[in-house]
């Protein structure tokens, strides 16, 4: 009986998600909290837990203290088999300097590939939203010998400009460039209309990986990114291939959500996916039981509505409403309350994305928002309701008018 191969899976965790700001002003990008009770980082995790994937190590970089924390007490495999998930971050193993892009993170830290000695490495972004079944792309890389194989999302041409974008020899597979926001790509052969998007992800033959970062390292020109140096090195070679993610077939997917993948690098983009959720039909279903998003939530009580009273009743609408929470004569709408946010009397709340430990006080109005951990809004006080008055404020609105108030912050009367 032939064994399964050896996969050791990578994910890229440093980036500083300086778009994300207020929110990545404390913490790494892949540890921003989402849809309540999740980190970023949880979609890449469990696709590749899910998947069978079970010895992972995460490269990290900046403001990563909380995602360290996070993934050790979070993310435990049996060791008994020999599994794992753990942060990895850097340590200047080859001289006095941090990681330099994702290609030298993964040059930095081959020690753990040597260790590991996989068949192959998959190696996946960390801070998107979407659900993938990988070893259906690592059955294709396998079958087809490349040395890596680029997951890519079909997109309209006209939107290209916004990502890196896979060009395909007439095959259809094979990568015959990899071009960086292309005003005006060449479309696919099979749809004319629509050009592949790299999606981050990668599979590699191990000895390919091994030998491009090695060879990237003495290249002094190079940035040591992984899609700006390492892909098309390889492309260069005719070594590279892409994976049609339109062809992943996720178990308990429907065909509303299938082949969802959303880049939440924006504070516009992290809002709108947060209103999708709690849309009646979202496009994203975080309730698929044979696919989940995996995380660990602390032992809360349920959440909690209080007072039936004329003019005081505690209600929310089109939301999603986490463990811990009080809704305490408040009204909610169309929003995402995380552990232990508290929604007094009177308070109206609409829009908004609140992370844990929000107080949103008496008779306050909050409107299309997102408030980071323990933001407390004061009796009666206003935010998101004038967009300029935030901005004097100090606080972030961003270009749709989303107002963002930092961890910590206090919104007064």
């Amino acid at each position: 009986m032939e064994s399964a191969p050896r996969v050791l899976g990578i994910v890229l965790a440093g980036g500083e998600g300086k778009r994300l700001s207020p929110l990545t002003a404390d913490r790494a990008k892949p540890a921003v909290p989402f849809g309540g009770i999740y980190r970023l980082i949880e979609f890449v995790l469990s696709n590749l837990v899910n998947a069978g994937y079970l010895r992972i190590v995460v490269l990290t970089q900046y403001k990563s203290h909380s995602l360290d924390r996070h993934i050790t007490t979070t993310w435990r495999m049996s060791t008994l088999l020999g599994n794992y998930v753990t942060p990895v971050p850097a340590q200047q193993r080859l001289g006095p300097q941090w990681f330099r892009g994702s290609a030298d993170a993964i040059h930095q830290s081959l020690n753990l590939v040597y260790d590991d000695e996989p068949d192959y490495v998959v190696v996946f972004g960390a801070d998107h939203v979407y659900r993938m079944d990988p070893r259906q792309m690592v059955e294709q890389h396998i079958a087809s010998g490349a040395s890596v194989t680029v997951a890519g999302i079909r997109v309209p041409r006209a939107e290209a400009s916004q990502f890196g974008v896979i060009q395909t020899a007439p095959d259809g597979r094979t990568i015959a460039a990899f071009l960086e926001k292309p005003a005006d790509p060449p479309g696919l052969p099979d749809s004319p209309d629509e050009v592949f998007a790299s999606m981050g992800n990668y599979v590699f033959t191990t000895e390919a990986l091994l030998e491009a970062v090695r060879q990237d390292a003495g290249d002094e020109g190079s940035v040591h990114d992984m899609g700006g140096n390492i892909i098309p090195m390889l492309v260069a070679q005719g070594a590279a291939e892409v994976y049609d993610f339109a062809d992943n077939d996720v178990p308990g997917a429907t065909e509303r959500d299938k082949g969802y993948w959303r880049d939440v690098g924006t504070l516009d983009a992290y809002y709108d996916s947060h209103m999708d959720m709690v849309s009646i039909h979202p496009v994203f279903n975080l309730y698929n039981r044979r696919w989940p998003i995996l995380t660990s939530v602390p032992p809360l009580p349920p959440a909690k509505f209080v007072f039936e009273e004329e003019n005081r009743i505690g209600q929310a609408m089109d939301s999603l409403v986490s463990p811990g929470v009080i809704i305490s004569g408040g009204v909610v709408r169309k929003s995402v309350l995380s552990p232990h946010v508290r929604v007094h009397t009177g308070a109206d709340v609409r829009g908004a994305v609140l992370m844990h430990g929000v107080d949103i006080g008496r008779c306050a109005v909050v409107r299309n928002c997102i408030l980071d951990k323990n933001v407390v809004v004061w009796p009666h006080a206003e935010i998101g309701v004038d967009p300029q008055k935030d901005r004097d404020r100090g606080f972030t609105v961003t270009p749709n008018g989303i107002t963002v108030v930092g961890k910590g912050g206090q919104v007064v009367a």
